[in-house]
Order: C-alpha cells, then structure tokens, then sequence
C-alpha cells in the first residue's frame, strides 16, 4: 500500500511539471509566487517553509479554484500554454475570471457560481462563493487592496470599493464603498467605517 501511496505522489509531481516550468518561466513568475504564498497562508500555514514549486504542485493538486487563478496569469502571456496546462489540471467550470488586471495574491475561497468581470483589482483581495462582480451600464468595478467580498454579493457597474473594506454576504453593491468600511443590506449601507460602528446609506 506505501509503495502504490509513494508512486501515485510521484505520478503528480511528474504531471505537475509543465506548471512549474510555466510559472518559473512565466512574465507573471513574482506575481504568480506571491499567489502562491498567500494561498499556503490561508490554507496549510505549516507548508510555508516548503519550495514555491512544491507549494505550486499541492495547490494545483488540491485546489480547482486556484488552477483557475494560475491559468489566468499563464494566459496573460501565452494563451497556448495555459490551454495545454489544463489538459493535466482541469480548471474550475463554475468559476470566471474576466478582469484584465488583478494585483497578487487574489484568493478564492470557493469558486462555485463566481464571477469574478472586475475592471482591475488590488493586492491580497478575498472573494468567496457565488459572488458577481459585473458590467452594468456605467462599465465594471474597480477593487481596491485587502477587500473581502463574502459569500453571494454582488458588485456592478463603474463602482469603486475603497481599501480594506469588506461586503457582507448576499450585499448588493452599486455605488462607491469608501476604504476601511464594511457594508451591508440590499441596497448596500455603511454599518462599520475605520473601525467604528455607524449606520450611512450610500
């Protein structure tokens, strides 16, 4: 049973192998690395020791929702790449990601029915499951640095979130969210700005 366990682990590695050439050969290598770091934060604190490529491997092993992550930084300079990649790691199908810039260290807490058609997001932002973030008539969403988008909320249009704030779940975003805010409801209002809990309609 532990030979079979050691030959499957290598099996992985081997296939695993055209994702970390890609990466360490990659114009996005800092920022995908940067992605890799947050994400064995978040999710297996004890691996940070552990090399960038063996930590690429678990992740693209264990986690659909960052395959989906790293083939939209491999597409960004070659489309060929990232389409050959998936034929070893199939990405995530409820999950779209439509924004031409993302800063590093997204983290994708689950990808099921998540659509991510921001105009540009920040650093280290966080967005959970079944959220939108889309066109409306105005154009997409600007996501500034370390916000949270929790799990069903929706952001349209030409808005800009501020730094560090974070959306409740099911919250429906259509105007601009200062930085340091949290907010809730439908439509979306401020409950808690730079650490102080108030009550401001957008």
């Amino acid at each position: 049973m532990g030979k079979i366990k050691n030959l499957w682990l290598w099996v992985n590695i081997i296939r695993s192998i055209p994702a970390i050439l890609s990466m360490y050969l990659s114009k996005e290598k800092h920022t995908i690395k940067k992605d890799v770091e947050r994400w064995i934060d978040i999710k297996t604190p004890k691996q940070n020791n552990y090399s960038a490529w063996f930590n690429l491997h678990w992740l693209i092993l264990n986690s659909p929702e960052f395959r989906n992550l790293f083939y939209y930084r491999i597409k960004k300079y070659n489309l060929l790449i990232a389409k050959f990649l998936e034929i070893f790691y199939r990405p995530l199908n409820t999950l779209y990601i439509h924004t031409p810039d993302i800063g590093e260290g997204l983290y994708i807490q689950h990808g099921f029915s998540t659509i991510i058609s921001a105009q540009k997001i920040g650093k280290n932002c966080s967005i959970n499951q079944q959220v939108t973030i889309g066109y409306a008539s105005t154009g997409n969403p600007i996501i500034s640095d370390n916000v949270l988008i929790t799990s069903g909320a929706k952001v349209f249009g030409k808005v800009n979130i501020g730094k560090n704030s974070k959306i409740g779940a099911n919250c429906v975003v259509v105007k601009d969210i200062p930085q340091n805010c949290t907010v809730v409801g439908i439509p979306a209002h401020i409950v808690k700005k730079d650490g102080e809990r108030v009550n401001i309609s957008l």
